[in-house]
């Protein structure tokens, strides 16, 4: 029989998951009731108690109630939920795991579930859905229930919503139960991709697919780019082709899609193989017009549909994203290419197009041109990113990088002397001194 974990705060809303237990129950499965509330004696017996949670991770009850810093309990709880979730995963003693709760609930399950590896089924009914959730999902596959009343004793609305909520949970426990994938033996790469990028990304992924590559695309949203991230901390994604860091602009100007500060830093510090253009850096995104912030109204904006707003990137903001980019990328431990489309960095930005600006590529070009490490592989193509000689250039780099690859502690060797393990055999100040080479081609 599946089993399905329900966490929460069984203090404050014991009443709630009493309800939603039984109707799990109902459904054919087993529950495990896991407690991260503080505030008081559960109101419903756990099966795993809040000190069991906190043992996990490593933390105290009595000295947090002691500090009194309700972040740092909740951290603790979601941190140690999720660690001990994960185990319960690994040994195959859950097969769902779902929570409720406002912002605090919602904070605690979330932060467990984000633990958890992407494929396990997890939902969320919460109090917050109605907003911006990329805090709570981050790069994990939640699926999210808004409770559309407050989670506050059973009421006709939310027992309607708990019920449902109960069918979804039990029916993606038993699927979970009973599936039987074998993935096949293949090298996984992840990709990035934009509307404006597309023709481009789907010519590269085909070649890859092609020489024996399955490719997993990432709509470089905010959430794809943590989602990547994430399966590549998870060990799934062992290659790199970041055809677009447009996630990097929003980070920089404040925009709706950032991934966060260590977007494209991950698989550096991991040691995998990367290949990386300059897709859409051109792009930050925003709400509808009316939601760009006041300092920006004056800049080269187009409306991409009711609810999206694109903005130009300027020539300063150009070269910062250029020394940005290389600063990251001259910290990997593994291969890297970098490839530079030099007739247009996303499909707005060909000749002719809206976000057409030279001086702002130029500064693009200039500013990674002269901050990258000589290990690093450039290439210059006189091609537009969404050219297919260029997206094939891009692949077959791809698949001679990882080739050569060898796992991180692993040194390179003479069948793959662009990069060592530190960058290179270069000093590093050295070579900082001196533009990374540029390879032409197309």
């Amino acid at each position: 029989m599946p089993t399905v974990a329900l966490v929460g705060t069984l203090d404050t809303k014991g009443e709630e998951y009493g309800f939603l237990k039984r109707r799990v129950e109902e459904a054919g499965c087993r529950v495990v009731l896991v407690d991260v509330g503080v505030l008081g004696e559960p109101q419903i017996g756990p099966d795993v108690g809040r000190g069991a949670v906190l043992a996990a991770a490593g933390a105290d009850l009595e000295g947090l109630l002691a500090e009194g810093d309700r972040g740092n309990i909740v951290t603790a709880m979601g941190r140690g939920a999720g660690a001990l979730l994960a185990r319960m995963v690994a040994d195959r003693r859950i097969h769902a795991v779902a929570g409720m709760g406002g912002s605090g609930g919602t904070a605690v399950v979330a932060a467990a579930m984000q633990a958890l590896p992407i494929g396990f089924p997890k939902l969320i009914v919460s109090t917050m859905a109605g907003g911006d959730m990329r805090a709570f999902v981050g790069g994990a596959d939640i699926a999210i229930v808004h409770s559309v009343v407050d989670i506050a004793g059973n009421n006709r609305i939310l027992r309607r919503v708990l019920g449902q909520a109960a069918g979804a949970i039990t029916g993606m426990a038993r699927a979970y139960a009973a599936e039987r994938i074998v993935d096949a033996p293949a090298p996984v790469i992840g990709a990035t991709m934009f509307g404006v990028t597309s023709p481009g990304v789907t010519a590269a992924r085909r070649w890859l697919e092609y020489h024996g590559y399955e490719v997993l695309v990432f709509h470089a949203n905010g959430a794809g780019g943590r989602s990547m991230e994430a399966l590549m901390r998870q060990g799934l994604i062992t290659g790199v082709l970041d055809v677009t860091p447009t996630e990097l602009v929003d980070e920089l100007v404040g925009g709706e899609l950032s991934a966060g500060a260590e977007r494209l830093e991950v698989a550096g510090a991991l040691g995998l193989p990367q290949v990386v253009s300059l897709g859409a850096l051109d792009i930050a995104n925003f709400g509808p017009m009316h939601t760009v912030p006041p300092r920006y109204r004056h800049r080269n904006l187009l409306v991409h549909n009711p609810a999206i707003t694109l903005m130009r990137t300027t020539p300063e903001e150009c070269a910062q994203l250029g020394a940005i980019l290389a600063g990251k990328l001259n910290a990997s431990r593994g291969p890297v290419a970098v490839f530079i489309p030099l007739r247009g960095i996303s499909a707005l930005a060909v000749k002719g197009g809206p976000f057409h600006d030279p001086a702002a590529d130029a500064a693009l070009f200039e500013a990674l041109r002269g901050s990258l490490l000589p290990a690093i592989e450039v290439v210059a193509s006189d091609t537009d990113i969404n050219d297919p000689r260029f997206a094939e250039a891009m692949a077959e780099c791809a698949n001679r990088l990882y080739r050569t690859w060898r796992p991180a502690g692993i040194q390179a060797t003479d069948r793959d002397p662009s990069y060592t393990r530190d960058g290179g055999g270069r000093g590093r100040e050295a070579s900082r001194r001196q533009p990374a080479p540029v390879r032409q081609t197309v």
